[in-house]
């Protein structure tokens, strides 16, 4: 595993902002971190990388203990923050060939130039930082965090204020980056984690509340709503009759049903349907939307 988060734990003063979280990212995995503001996401990424210590708990990248080789770590990370701080007085690629000179990248000079052309700066290369607009600062900061060419890379917000236009070229970047190496990260945009996250993670008050696909986050398992259409009229009546089903709803030609506890549905329904003598004309699980699930997790 790339990442490995056990048992972590951080207290700003008696306040838990985490608390006691397991996760691991593999190589070659793009993980969305989900919650709502205040939940821990932003401490529990600095702590990976090494910025702020944790209070109890482990984290290891690629093997490493974070808190026992913390340089080796950091130069295995490419760490985008929230606020993105960038040195506003400084030129584009004299900022770029300044932090792969602190990396110690060979060949300074034609990294920069790869970077500038894999984020989409050509056109703003030349411009001082505080010239550009938040999107190609963006860019930037997205280019300092993979100038290294790290092996695991953490995105804290990294679409934040970009157009359509800049959100699906950076989103194309992240997934393309994704290939090769392990990619965590943060967002608030739901379409965003569709869209290129292999894996789920969301933290609600400082602990997991789920860890796995979006698809299967969508089919809740546990709270399932179907949608049938049978071949003969039924009643209402008869369908809130079929085991661990608590919710009935005409819709169309068919039926909405939800049931509480039910490993699959789909097979209750169908086991009614031929108890009946019912023909079933359709039958699918209904999926909830992931900003559905996530207000549900951690409202």
């Amino acid at each position: 595993m790339s990442i490995e988060v056990t048992n972590l734990t951080k207290f700003y003063g008696e306040q838990a902002a985490v608390r006691d979280i397991s996760f691991s990212v593999a190589k070659g995995e793009i993980v969305g971190f989900l919650g709502p503001n205040g939940a821990g996401k932003s401490t529990t990424m600095k702590i990976i990388t090494g910025f702020i210590p944790s209070s109890a708990g482990e984290v290891k990248v690629c093997g490493m203990t974070v808190d026992v080789d913390n340089l080796k770590t950091r130069q295995l990370i490419g760490y985008l923050p929230e606020n993105n701080p960038l040195y506003l007085d400084m030129y584009v690629r004299e900022y770029l060939e300044f932090v792969g000179n602190i990396y110690k990248v060979s060949n300074v000079k034609d990294r920069v130039s790869d970077m500038v052309k894999a984020v989409g700066l050509e056109v703003e290369q030349a411009k001082k930082i505080g010239a550009l607009s938040k999107g190609y600062r963006q860019r930037v900061g997205l280019a300092q965090a993979i100038i290294h060419d790290p092996q695991v890379l953490i995105l804290d917000e990294p679409t934040s204020g970009l157009d359509p236009n800049q959100l699906a070229e950076i989103r194309d970047l992240i997934k393309k980056i994704g290939k090769s190496k392990t990619v965590m990260l943060s967002t608030h945009i739901m379409q965003e984690v569709e869209a290129i996250c292999d894996r789920v993670v969301i933290i609600n008050k400082g602990q997991i509340v789920a860890n796995d696909t979006a698809d299967h986050l969508q089919i809740d398992l546990s709270h399932q709503t179907v949608y049938v259409e049978f071949d003969a009229e039924i009643s209402r009546n008869a369908l809130t009759k079929i085991k661990d089903v608590n919710k009935v709803e005409a819709l169309g030609k068919g039926w909405l049903i939800e049931g509480i506890g039910v490993e699959d549905l789909r097979k209750t329904v169908a086991q009614f349907a031929q108890n009946n003598n019912l023909l079933v004309l359709t039958l699918r699980v209904e999926e909830k939307s992931l900003e559905e699930v996530f207000k549900q997790l951690t409202k």
